[in-house]
């Protein structure tokens, strides 16, 4: 490799995100980007041509990835480590440690570090925020507000009126139920209101998006973690133990890491938790409600989902239509909405004009009674008289390309596709706090993909 391959090569391990530490065999550092240094709180000067083990006093042999892997010649992948930095601030991080040979000599080690500290952070608050709640601050299931009943849910739908009268049956039981719905059709909803009708009604009820934590922290969030597990780690419980006697939801179950739903699966079969790094099993009473809004029959034959564990959960099926399917609920959830609003803004919006009315009856609706909701608050925000017109409406409604024709159930193909691509990344972006880079990920298209269609549609 020439030089000018070489400059290549350390510009691109400069710029990316993650942090890059490269060591030789013997453990002297020969390469530490600036997002590394940043991490750590070192300057790159200080830690190039040192061994790894001076840097970072609070890292032992037997704790730090960089020494293992060169020990080993293994590599280690997604592997959590937790220490102090020089300011004396915790860190954790996510470690891809993999060993470099060169013609078949070990010659030394790379790290990838991606910085998780600020999650951890909030999920270690969520789960001492639960344990504060379930030891008896609070007496209603969830603290500061009342969970949803059926009797809240709107419809006069009969296919919706149907799977609600099929929730309300699996109240009495303790089986699990699997709540199958696009986003934004009201899964919660119905899975608090079973949890209400339930006889576990004053026990916790705690939700978790599978899909809000990284995979690599997921598992000590569900299951607990024992003092030891791994650098850092101490004795937690988990949503499971939290959850004792009441029901843990798990939405977005699809996009659980394969083999942590097969901990799952042993822990619904079993009622044991084990925590991680423990060898002791915790009994637990607890109901599972999940939900998905992909078609399990998809995920099963993409192998995101495990066969043994749908079957385990698909013992109550609960498929919420969309709202496209059930238009004779949109008048009805537009007053609902309307009064609502009108309660929290302190105004006195009466109705929508025909013109808005018939073109929420037209719009295919991708995001559902959350979108339609969402579209009304937007449209009362710019209302000055007591009526919504089309001018109040967001952008993506007010146009006619959005719109089927008269007598088609939903919007062109095409555009149909878009509506429900620009809600995903609506999603994305909300799920990773604006975050693009982590969204694109989310989504598993390029950072310089994403950043196109967010210009191209001027979404922030």
């Amino acid at each position: 490799m020439d030089r000018l391959q070489q400059g290549m090569l350390l510009e691109v391990l400069r710029s990316i995100d993650e942090g890059i530490h490269v060591v030789d065999v013997d453990g002297i550092t020969v390469f530490y980007n600036e997002q590394a240094a940043a991490l750590d709180g070192l300057s790159r000067e200080e830690v190039t041509g040192v061994h790894v083990l001076e840097v970072f006093p609070s890292l032992t042999p037997k704790t730090s990835t960089l020494i293992k892997v060169l020990e080993t010649g293994k590599p280690i992948y997604n592997q959590q480590q937790a220490y102090a930095n020089r300011h004396g601030e915790r860190i954790v991080t996510v470690n891809t440690t993999l060993p470099l040979v060169v013609e078949g000599r070990l010659v030394g080690a790379l790290e990838v570090a991606k910085d998780v500290t600020r999650i951890q952070e909030l999920s270690e608050r969520l789960i001492d925020l639960e344990q504060r709640v379930g030891a008896g601050v609070r007496k209603s299931p969830v603290q500061g507000q009342e969970l949803y009943r059926f009797d809240q849910i709107i419809t006069q739908d009969p296919a919706m009126e149907r799977e609600i009268l099929r929730a309300r049956r699996a109240t009495a039981t303790r089986s699990p139920v699997l709540v199958v719905g696009e986003t934004g059709t009201g899964k919660e909803l119905v899975v608090q209101s079973i949890h209400s009708g339930s006889p576990r009604k004053g026990q916790p009820f705690i939700a978790q998006n599978c899909a809000a934590i990284p995979a690599s922290l997921l598992e000590g969030v569900l299951f607990g973690t024992a003092k030891g597990a791994f650098t850092g780690a101490e004795d937690r419980p988990g949503l499971f133990e939290l959850a004792a006697g009441g029901t843990l939801f798990l939405d977005e179950i699809h996009t659980m890491p394969v083999e942590l739903q097969a901990k799952l699966l042993r822990v619904l079969e079993d009622q044991m938790v084990r925590r991680v790094g423990d060898v002791r099993l915790r009994p637990v009473d607890v109901r599972i409600l999940a939900a998905t809004n992909e078609d399990p029959v998809v995920s099963l034959k993409e192998g995101r989902l495990r066969k043994d564990l749908f079957y385990r959960l698909h013992v109550v099926r609960i498929q919420l239509p969309p709202l496209r399917e059930r238009p004779g609920d949109i008048p009805l959830l537009t007053r609902h909405f309307i009064r609502k609003l009108n309660y929290q803004f302190g105004t006195l919006v009466t109705d929508v004009s025909p013109e808005v009315a018939d073109r929420f009856q037209r719009y295919a609706w991708p995001g559902n009674v959350r979108e339609l909701e969402h579209a009304i608050e937007g449209a009362m925000n710019q209302v000055e008289g007591d009526r919504i017109e089309m001018e109040h409406l967001p952008p993506h409604l007010d146009e006619d390309r959005s719109l089927a024709k008269p007598g088609e159930a939903e919007m062109p193909l095409p555009l149909w596709l878009e509506s429900m691509e620009r809600e995903a990344i609506r999603q994305a972006l909300a799920a990773t706090s604006g975050n693009v880079r982590q969204a694109a990920c989310r989504l598993g298209i390029p950072r310089q993909t994403l950043q196109y269609k967010l210009k191209k549609w001027e979404m922030r």
